[in-house]
């Protein structure tokens, strides 16, 4: 048996201005959106590969979204931290870390959270990424 983590989805509060972060900000186009009853969704995924992320807006909740205890953060792979860093904060996120070379691992992070309040650690990989994970140094 061979299982894949394929996709995840996550609640927001705006659906076009998640959209705008993910897709305008980040670089992550949108693939597919769709309604359902009570619900707008949009599914994106980087051309360069990794999982989907699924964005759902539920039309009957107003207001910030209860996110619990259980999830930590997003991690986005990029070939230039400091850049997506600098486009986030501009497009009005928070600044968590600003962007940092680690001593433990050879990798420069940074962390922003979004306009949701979800907590985004951005990747930049000096050496390579791990087997498995698309670098994004090979599709510029």
């Amino acid at each position: 048996m061979v299982s894949i983590l394929s996709q995840y989805c996550i609640n927001v509060s705006d659906l076009d201005r998640a959209i705008e972060f993910w897709e305008g900000v980040i670089g992550i186009p949108v693939q597919s959106r769709t309604e359902i009853p009570g619900v707008k969704e949009a599914v994106l995924q980087s051309p360069a590969g990794g999982s989907r992320m699924q964005l759902a807006q539920h039309l009957d909740h107003e207001g910030r979204i209860d996110m619990g205890s259980a999830l930590w953060k997003l991690y986005v792979n990029t070939d230039d931290c400091a850049a997506l860093y600098d486009r986030a904060i501009a497009a009005g996120c928070e600044s968590v870390s600003a962007p940092s070379r680690l001593d433990r691992w050879p990798v420069t992070m940074a962390y922003i959270k979004d306009h949701d309040g979800y907590l985004v650690e951005f990747v930049e990989y000096h050496e390579g990424t791990p087997d498995g994970v698309p670098d994004p140094r090979d599709f510029e």
